[in-house]
């Protein structure tokens, strides 16, 4: 007999990603508590930003598993498959530990649900499961990325993380953090606890007052990263070669695993975290070896990643994050004197009128494919296109699916161009999966 049971993709998928009542900090912790508060048993690090998050948790993660700790990390968004959001040791959770989980959260939701608790939205459902999944698993340490700011995320329920950790902040999410850098810079800072040390990236003064100013009235050690903080000697064929900056003023020479200087930021700012958690807690130990090899080997999907010879993806999906892609698109342009073809998506509530004009005022490029993503969110090809044709001359073309814009500049590709496929996180997503059913043909 067949069961009418939703599986777990089939009832995550009937969960609104907003909810029109949303839970308080104060009753995400009650579901917590019923679970036997399994987060209190994690040495956790919280990590906040507009920019860089993702990857500042896989170098985290990376390093901590080079000096020999089991890590779980809880990430946002998935690519192609849910349990990418919840790595154990750098690879997504089993089927059957996920399913288990997903269970008990289900159940556990349905009976505080009885006593007149609202059901958790999409993000806090997979919130307890990540809580709960690294609690069976017994990592060691446990890397937190919030949501959507910082001092209303669910995940700021977390009440003794070991370290803080703030990236790059631009505008991102108005509509919901506040329309100035400073205002967002307030939102993320607001994961700050008494007395745990803060590391934070302060390029920009503006933010870096704010983060500063949250954390004295922490009582909260802080430690900067910015661009003082690293040398880059190079680029070479599989990366970045450059020396950070470690706490006691000596420099590691690294090969950063990739052509984007934004990963040596977000490097830095990840090395000195896990400095500052060694020097504070002296049950950890990790040696410049460890350092070095984390730092070496990290992959991070869809951040400047060379999927194919002459092929990048980058979810730049604002207009901080754009500015980033393009400076080292077109470094990597104008040093193998290519021309560029650019495939682009974005959804309706980001800035993509203003990522349009950055592209076409940075990159050299030859042709343009936009594509409507399947998404409730996506933009219309028609409107993209537009767009594009009102600031660049090259050649716009609009395209009903991922599918068919990338297969047409695939097509189009040769040895004087590189493709780029840039913007939102569901593009990403979509082109893993082309990319992925095209090899296993």
């Amino acid at each position: 007999m067949m069961s009418l049971e939703k599986t777990a993709d089939e009832y995550l998928a009937d969960i609104p990603m907003w909810t029109r009542k949303k839970n308080s900090l104060e009753d995400i912790r009650a579901f917590l508590e019923r679970m036997d508060n399994p987060d209190e048993k994690r040495k956790i690090i919280h990590v906040a930003g507009t920019n860089g998050k993702g990857s500042v948790c896989a170098y985290i993660t990376s390093m901590l598993m080079a000096g020999g700790y089991h890590t779980g990390a809880f990430i946002s968004p998935h690519l192609t498959d849910v349990r990418e959001r919840f790595l154990f040791d750098g690879e997504p959770v089993g089927k059957e530990l996920f399913e288990d989980s997903f269970r008990e959260i289900r159940d556990l939701s349905e009976r505080m649900m009885g006593e007149g608790y609202c059901h958790p939205s999409y993000f806090e459902f997979l919130f307890y499961m990540g809580i709960k999944l690294f609690d069976q698993a017994e990592s060691g340490f446990t890397v937190l990325e919030t949501g959507l700011g910082g001092r209303l995320d669910t995940t700021n329920v977390i009440r003794h993380p070991l370290a803080v950790v703030i990236t790059s902040i631009s505008l991102d999410h108005t509509q919901y953090l506040g329309d100035t850098v400073e205002k967002i810079a307030y939102q993320k800072a607001g994961i700050i606890k008494p007395g745990v040390p803060v590391i934070y990236e302060r390029e920009d003064p503006r933010t870096a007052a704010v983060i500063e100013k949250e954390a004295a009235a922490s009582h909260s050690a802080v430690y900067p990263v910015d661009g003082q903080g690293y040398v880059i000697d190079g680029w070479e064929e599989h990366g970045i070669r450059a020396r950070l900056e470690r706490l006691d003023g000596s420099y590691l020479p690294v090969l950063i695993p990739s052509q984007a200087e934004y990963q040596v930021m977000n490097a830095l700012a990840a090395m000195r975290t896990v400095e500052v958690l060694a020097q504070q807690n002296g049950d950890i130990q990790l040696s410049e070896e460890a350092l070095k090899r984390g730092l070496e080997t990290m992959r991070w999907p869809a951040r400047m990643e060379e999927a194919a010879p002459g092929l990048y993806l980058d979810g730049a999906h604002n207009p901080g994050g754009m500015e980033a892609f393009i400076k080292t698109a077109a470094r990597l342009c104008e040093t193998g004197r290519k021309r560029a073809f650019l495939l682009f998506s974005s959804v309706s509530d980001k800035a993509h009128d203003t990522m349009i004009r950055e592209i076409a005022a940075g990159l050299p490029l030859d042709a343009v494919a936009v594509a409507h993503i399947q998404s409730d969110r996506g933009l219309e090809a028609e409107v993209l296109e537009a767009e594009f044709k009102a600031v660049s001359g090259c050649r716009i073309y609009g395209f009903g699916t991922t599918k068919e814009a990338l297969m047409a500049l695939l097509a189009w590709q040769d040895e004087d161009h590189l493709l780029f496929c840039v913007g939102s996180l569901y593009l990403m997503g979509e082109i893993k999966t082309i990319l992925g059913g095209m090899s296993d043909d």
